[in-house]
């Protein structure tokens, strides 16, 4: 498998969940080599539900990209006494 972020090489690792409610608890994932991603099944089935908010939010808020700036104390210049 390759990696999502890098292409680089996913490897099997264990982790260590020292926060589960269950107490410490071992668990298997695939980590990047290259860049040291780490690819969770119970993350990967939340992302989706998170990329659905996010794409909402940012639709309601309004954009600024192609408005003009214009700043009054920095273009100001002053000359050495």
């Amino acid at each position: 498998m390759t990696c999502v972020r890098c292409l680089g090489l996913m490897i099997e690792d264990q982790f260590l969940d020292l926060e589960s409610p269950y107490g410490q608890m071992w668990a298997t994932s695939l980590r990047c080599v290259n860049c040291g991603h780490v690819h969770d099944s119970v993350i990967e089935q939340h992302r989706p539900a998170r990329q659905e908010k996010d794409v909402a939010r940012s639709r309601s808020e309004p954009d600024y990209q192609d408005d003009e700036v214009h700043l009054g104390a920095e273009s100001l210049i002053r000359q050495a006494a």
